[in-house]
């Protein structure tokens, strides 16, 4: 493995500051255990985001795509377990940021119902802790733009046969979004905090060409 795409969306709806926009610029360029981590920043857009990536992915060649974004009201560093082929934004009342409110529409409408992620994502957490950075497995990335991207990266690499694996990571709030009045009460997490936390999950990505078996204690409620 020479290099892994880490892409983080930029700031959405009620969130100012995005902390994967963040972490990813923080980490472009960095090596680990020699592999070279490439960033880019992804638009906050229905299908707009999957055709950036893809073209990042044609551009970058890498063995691994890692995709970043914030899921507000979560302790946690996450990483995702399913992408379905679902959308709706209406439920949360979020417009992605062309405008677009998107309600039952399908993200591809011939692809199967979800796919799983096929990063090693236990060997990720149990990096994470190990590290001392608070992580767990989610099997809920929502139905918004998040969902949409892995799923839409996920189909475009089992379409094209390519031996590429990638998945998703979400981020808690950055402490100065935590802070507004509209967030009062929701956890945060720094984005050197949740740097170090990305930095040993790509470690272990590198580490781990499959996934671990031991069982991993959960305590994510959302």
């Amino acid at each position: 493995m020479s290099t892994i795409l880490l892409t983080g969306f930029e700031a959405f709806g009620n969130t100012p500051v995005n902390p994967a926009e963040q972490v990813a610029t923080y980490l472009d360029d960095r090596q680990v255990d020699g592999v070279k981590i490439m960033s880019r920043i992804v638009p906050n857009t229905f299908f707009k985001c999957i055709d950036v990536v893809c073209a990042a992915i044609e551009e970058v060649e890498p063995q691994a795509v890692v995709m970043m974004g914030e899921y507000g009201g979560r302790s946690m560093v996450t990483v995702e377990r399913i992408a379905q082929n679902f959308n709706d934004g209406a439920r949360y009342g979020l417009r992605d940021n062309d405008g677009v409110l998107l309600q039952g529409e399908l993200t591809a409408p011939d692809g199967p119902a979800a796919y799983t992620a096929t990063l090693p994502i236990r060997a990720m957490v149990r990096a994470m802790r190990d590290a001392g950075i608070p992580a767990d497995i989610s099997d809920s990335a929502g139905t918004f733009c998040c969902n949409h991207l892995m799923y839409g990266i996920l189909h475009h690499i089992a379409l094209n046969d390519m031996s590429i694996r990638a998945g998703w990571i979400h981020l808690p709030h950055l402490p100065e979004v935590a802070a507004l009045d509209a967030n009062l009460g929701a956890p945060s997490m720094s984005m050197l905090t949740a740097a170090e936390g990305v930095q040993a999950a790509i470690a272990a990505i590198v580490a781990h060409p499959t996934d671990i078996g031991d069982t991993l204690v959960s305590r994510l409620q959302i």
